[in-house]
């Protein structure tokens, strides 16, 4: 049965690649901000991934398999997004600097053949290294924390502030390659 990813994630794309061989990739136009965060990082993550594939899901008219996924980063209770200028990736970065965080990922496999739909989240705790002012600002002049939920990728440059990690490293990079390998085989 045709796979699709609704995702438009270059790093959503590369990892699912080494789950499987071929698969569609359809962008959804699901409006994110109309999820309502109501105190469960979990259940925000997944209602996001949720309406990501129901997207998808309204707009073919074939049996598919459709893999979702969303991804926050938080610290201190506050979900920390994608930065809107340089500025505020800076005061992102400085504000994870010498402290732990968390990054949640909700994923969401639909079968539409058989009319079911699998949700599921995890959860990693980042720990980063302390990190001046100046390394910050050369980190942003790379461009790469401008497009990346707690403006930092992992698997890029940002990953040398990463001090510790408990969990996933997938999770992290945006899709949990293990758990995604074991909803796939539930959804069959």
């Amino acid at each position: 049965m045709k796979i699709i990813l609704a995702s438009a994630s270059e790093r959503r794309q590369e990892l699912l690649t080494r789950l499987v061989k071929k698969f569609d990739i359809m962008v959804s136009d699901f409006d994110e901000s109309q999820i309502i965060f109501e105190g469960s990082n979990d259940k925000y993550v997944q209602s996001i991934a949720l309406g990501k594939a129901l997207d998808i899901k309204n707009k073919i008219n074939e049996n598919a398999i459709i893999v979702s996924a969303d991804t926050v980063v938080t610290l201190d209770g506050k979900i920390l997004g994608k930065p809107k200028d340089e500025e505020d990736a800076f005061n992102m970065i400085k504000s994870l600097q010498g402290r732990s965080h968390f990054v949640y990922s909700g994923v969401v496999v639909i079968n539409t053949a058989l009319n079911k739909t699998i949700k599921d989240s995890l959860c990693t705790e980042v720990t980063f290294s302390q990190i001046s002012d100046k390394e910050i600002r050369e980190y942003i002049k790379t461009k790469e924390p401008l497009d990346k939920a707690g403006a930092y990728g992992i698997q890029g440059i940002g990953g040398v502030f990463v001090k510790e990690i408990k969990g996933c490293y997938y999770n992290v990079v945006g899709l949990p390659l293990n758990k995604v390998k074991t909803m796939l085989e539930q959804i069959k």
